[in-house]
């Protein structure tokens, strides 16, 4: 499964990257995979921050269905809790 967070970025269960259906984030441009943990620059406007933390925000302006929330839900499932 993948779902499109914004134009450069996806969540993907279907990555080389990706082992026992455990979503990560892709970078388009280069096929980069991060896990929650992570220290990713979504953009070159933003700062660096966990790869959980870009995803909740992204999450928020996406267009997501059912499926998708939950595929967002299982990547931030795998962060670090506080």
């Amino acid at each position: 499964m993948e779902i499109t967070l914004a134009p450069s970025w996806i969540l993907s269960t279907e990555h080389s990257a990706s082992s026992y259906g455990q979503p990560v984030l892709v970078k388009r441009a280069t096929g980069e995979a991060f896990g929650p943990r992570d220290v990713v620059k979504l953009y070159p406007s933003h700062g660096y921050a966990p790869a959980a933390e870009g995803v909740a925000r992204l999450a928020k302006t996406a267009d997501l269905d059912v499926d998708g929330l939950a595929l967002v839900a299982r990547f931030l499932a795998l962060a670090p809790s506080a």
